[in-house]
């Protein structure tokens, strides 16, 4: 069987060009149809994704990683782009911070002086760790006891609901701990 020639100069320009293109965008279409069955489709994230917990390794190798070349960033593992930073001291043991100065948002990013405990913020801020973001309300290290390992708990706790305040209809104003009862005593 004879091979099919292609004859003026625009279908041998054209056509491989739109064969390679549609070769792409069947590679394209497989890859997101296998992460899609690995995701399960989920809308949230899940274990396997993004895991609660991040294994560190022996506590003697990082906290002699981080004393000899400083603190660790470590990218994106509380979602919502937040940088981490683990930090060790004698003192104070394993702690997480923000990867952005605790009087700024998480836009302003900030980068480790190599080899120091020191980092410049966007603004061209010389800063220590302790100047950083807390991390969320439950996001901390975890030293376990069994084989001396260090794991990250990246599970923020929820918050709380905020407390409302409902007006008094007697004195206009919210009722709270502080407020005094509705005759406008503060008892006692």
């Amino acid at each position: 069987m004879r091979r099919p020639e292609l004859k003026s100069t625009f279908a041998r320009a054209v056509v491989p060009v739109l064969a390679g293109i549609g070769f792409f965008a069947v590679v394209g279409l497989l890859l997101w149809g296998v992460a899609a069955v690995i995701s399960r489709n989920s809308d949230d994230t899940t274990e396997r994704l993004a895991p609660s917990f991040q294994q560190m390794g022996r506590v003697d190798f990082i906290s002699a990683q981080i004393t000899d070349g400083g603190p660790i960033i470590l990218q994106d593992l509380i979602g919502d782009d937040d940088n981490i930073v683990l930090d060790y001291t004698e003192e104070a043991g394993f702690e997480i911070y923000l990867a952005h100065p605790a009087d700024r948002d998480a836009s302003c990013q900030i980068v480790q002086v190599k080899g120091t405990r020191l980092f410049t913020d966007c603004e061209g801020r010389t800063l220590e760790p302790a100047d950083l973001a807390p991390p969320p309300a439950g996001v901390n290290p975890v030293i376990n006891p069994g084989d001396n390992t260090l794991t990250l708990d990246l599970t923020a706790d929820e918050p709380a609901e905020p407390a409302t305040t409902v007006p008094d209809s007697t004195s206009g104003t919210g009722n709270s701990p502080d407020a005094g009862d509705a005759s406008g005593t503060s008892g006692g």
